[in-house]
């Protein structure tokens, strides 16, 4: 009879860990405590993996000799100038331009008010940061609708700026313009016209290791201190960022920004862009930037003039010289003492695909997909692995790319491009 007792017992137990253990697994999948508990979980394991296996000491060695022998497939997946399946930097709308007006004095000193600061959850500056760039105009939601718009992954690592436009114009009544190659002018003059400028840029430092990308709210500029005041999401309100930091920082993204505003003052807006209002004409006047800069500097800041000039004959349809410019990043990139390569950069660009796949060198493509993803602490960038799938495809092996394409919508459910391609290719999601 004790021995059928204890056994009983021994069940109950087991029930009750069982039990215990799916509400616990319950309560960790809820927003609540992802906000909360999920974030640190994800940076324990984050370290134990890069401990393991540092992810800058990795170096993709790109090979031009290798280009593909299925030529015709690559005509074939050759996008029309009307396609809009493969996400990138050309996905914002085309405005037209208005005749530049003769610029006026800027003041000295410009502080906007009125934004609701809000500090960031796990993986979230890019919603928090136009939350806070939309209560400017008086909207009142927070970074969540943004983010269950722009990322239905929690764990997704980073949000383009052509989604965060697409909220704008799909869930709010404002308008917005995404543009690179921005100046420590404009921003000024952005800000003396009552405009608020989402930048979005590098950052080190703050309590993690290695560069990361980042987006900032812009809402002041003090030119006796030669300093901007940033809403910065993670660190605080009011932030002052001195101006060459911000303009150093800024480069590590093509200087790209984006302004949101009332449809209303849309003539105001491109008549301060000038010819930049012309998408053509401003990733012209990027990619002339970007070699300029070549020239003059070097280390990782010529690094990233490279990769920003390769962005921008993306952005033309030039994908030979693209690719060609990629090649020397990637040799600049390798140069670079360890400690600071910007590896997480292809959580963020995704340009180098389109330069490769484009000129047929889809081994490329798979293999910098594949670095990517390995040096990951979880492999969640739905783009990387989209890219992946076309480049599998072109090569042949379409059961690849089937499973790349599903993959990529585990990551990021109902991913736009990786439906349209599954749906072309006869494939359940």
């Amino acid at each position: 009879m004790p021995f059928r007792s204890s056994r009983t017992a021994r069940k109950r137990i087991l029930g009750a860990l069982a039990l215990l253990a799916l509400l616990g697994l319950f309560a960790y999948r809820t927003p609540f405590v992802q906000d909360r508990v999920g974030w640190r979980i994800a940076e324990l394991q984050a370290r134990i993996k890069y401990a393991l296996s540092p992810p800058e000491e990795a170096v993709f060695t790109p090979n031009p000799t290798l280009v593909s022998i299925v030529e015709a497939t690559f005509e074939a997946l050759t996008p029309t100038p009307t396609q809009t399946a493969t996400p990138g930097p050309t996905a914002s709308a085309t405005l037209t331009p208005t005749p530049t007006v003769e610029p006026t004095p800027l003041p000295d000193s410009i502080q906007l008010n009125g934004v609701r600061h809000e500090y960031q959850n796990w993986n979230n500056c890019g919603p928090a940061t136009l939350a806070m760039a939309l209560s400017y105009w008086g909207w009142q939601g927070d970074q969540r609708p943004i983010a269950e718009f722009t990322k239905p992954n929690p764990r997704d690592k980073n949000v383009m700026p052509y989604e965060l436009a697409a909220f704008v114009e799909e869930e709010t009544p404002y308008r917005v313009i995404v543009r690179a190659g921005g100046d420590l002018d404009l921003l000024k003059r952005f800000m003396a016209a009552g405009l608020p400028v989402i930048i979005e840029k590098g950052f080190e430092g703050a309590g993690f290791k290695g560069w990361m990308g980042h987006y900032e709210l812009l809402t002041g500029y003090d030119d006796a201190r030669e300093r901007f005041t940033a809403q910065d999401s993670y660190i605080m309100p009011d932030l002052p960022v001195p101006y060459a930091l911000v303009e150093q920082y800024w480069r590590h993204f093509n200087y790209t920004y984006l302004v949101v505003y009332p449809a209303e003052r849309e003539a105001e807006v491109l008549a301060l862009l000038g010819p930049q209002a012309d998408e053509t004409a401003n990733w012209q006047y990027t990619a002339q930037r970007a070699s300029d800069e070549i020239f003059t500097l070097d280390g990782r800041e010529a690094f990233f003039a490279w990769f920003n000039r390769g962005t921008s004959l993306v952005a033309l349809q030039d994908y030979a010289g693209a690719a060609a410019a990629f090649d020397e990043a990637f040799q600049a990139y390798a140069a670079l003492d360890p400690e600071i390569r910007p590896w997480r950069i292809f959580w963020y660009r995704t340009e180098p695909y389109w330069a490769y796949f484009y000129t047929g060198r889809y081994y490329d493509v798979i293999n910098l997909a594949t670095q990517t993803l390995d040096n990951m602490s979880e492999p969640v960038l739905e783009e990387s692995y989209y890219w992946r799938a076309l480049a599998r495809e072109a090569l042949g092996d379409t059961a690849g790319a089937i499973a790349d394409l599903r993959t990529s919508l585990e990551y990021h459910p109902g991913f736009g491009p990786s439906l349209y391609q599954l749906n072309r290719l006869g494939a359940t999601p």
